[in-house]
């Protein structure tokens, strides 16, 4: 990574957004709030989706105490609704100019078991078909832009070996269903998506740039908000309670996905996460991922199975 290094990185680094457009889904709470007025701050046009647009309009309207000449859209799109993605897709798009960053970073994590609009398994839909389907319908723009994309995924995806496919067929039996499994693969889907859509980018020689990042353990809504899905739970009480002692705020786990954005000259494939210890908190560097991470079968079978929930073809070049 180019810049200073990861020990002292600061938002400072990031450079001038003046003329830029970023699109940021998950804008109402976490690491999508604070990476927006970080970008916005650096002069970064927003364009923040959410499935409720009073709370997206709520927080843009927060965004302008602290930045009073903040120029930012609200749109709607649920990302467990493919039909709100297409929609939300054609509203961004209707907006007009560029979009120089899609940043996919909303999701759910531990939730009940649950199934989205369209029938599909809710962690994997939303977390990673959702922003699969929104990639694809902005790809002109996102390719007539030289845009970088930057996924969102997690520490966790260490502890999934392997991704279930059929999460990715509506109503399917899945049999016994455990919900950190189930986040696990989802995060693990992320990656998987990010560095098969830069195979891709390079093989079509395109001009657009695929990353990932990971907030290491920060302090969001995210770790109590799932798991309290369908009613409070002493699990999600105890994992906030955790989190609020071991966890770094939401602010400093935004900067890895504020580098991965920003970072001039970054390598596609490149994943940013914190540089503590065990990658829980601190400064953003360049990290590791697993093998199965970086396995192109399970990529490659990942984007097949993701064209046909989604019903469309995803066609790179």
């Amino acid at each position: 990574m180019s810049g200073r290094p990861a020990a002292t990185w600061t938002t400072e680094d990031i450079p001038d957004l003046s003329g830029s457009t970023v699109v940021l889904t998950g804008v109402t709470g976490g690491l999508g709030t604070e990476a927006a007025y970080q970008l916005a701050h650096h002069g970064a046009r927003i364009i923040a989706t959410g499935r409720d647009l009073d709370k997206v309009e709520a927080a843009l309207t927060a965004l302008r105490h602290g930045i009073h000449d903040l120029d930012a859209t609200a749109v709607r799109l649920d990302l467990a609704d493919l039909d709100s993605v297409r929609e939300g897709a054609e509203a961004i798009l209707a907006l007009g100019g560029s979009v120089d960053v899609l940043l996919n970073n909303a999701g759910v994590m531990a939730t009940p078991r649950r199934t989205s609009a369209q029938g599909f398994e809710l962690q994997m839909a939303t977390n990673h078909l959702g922003h699969f389907a929104l990639t694809a319908h902005l790809w002109p723009t996102l390719v007539a832009s030289s845009a970088r994309v930057v996924t969102v995924s997690s520490l966790m995806h260490s502890f999934a070996r392997d991704v279930d496919l059929r999460t990715l067929e509506p109503h399917a039996d899945l049999g016994r269903y455990d919900r950190w499994s189930a986040y696990c693969q989802s995060k693990l889907a992320n990656l998987l998506f990010m560095r098969e859509l830069d195979r891709r980018v390079r093989a079509a020689g395109l001009d657009v740039t695929s990353v990932a990042a990971h907030p290491g353990y920060a302090i969001t809504h995210l770790q109590r908000s799932g798991l309290e899905l369908g009613g409070r739970s002493f699990q999600g009480v105890f994992v906030h309670q955790i989190t609020r002692a071991v966890g770094q705020s939401a602010a400093a786990g935004a900067w890895p996905l504020e580098r991965a954005a920003t970072e001039p000259g970054l390598p596609g494939g490149s994943y940013v996460g914190p540089s503590g210890l065990r990658q829980l908190r601190g400064r953003p560097r360049l990290v590791g991922m697993t093998k199965t991470a970086r396995d192109p079968q399970l990529a490659a079978r990942l984007w097949a199975a993701s064209e046909a929930a989604a019903g469309l073809t995803f066609d790179v070049a």
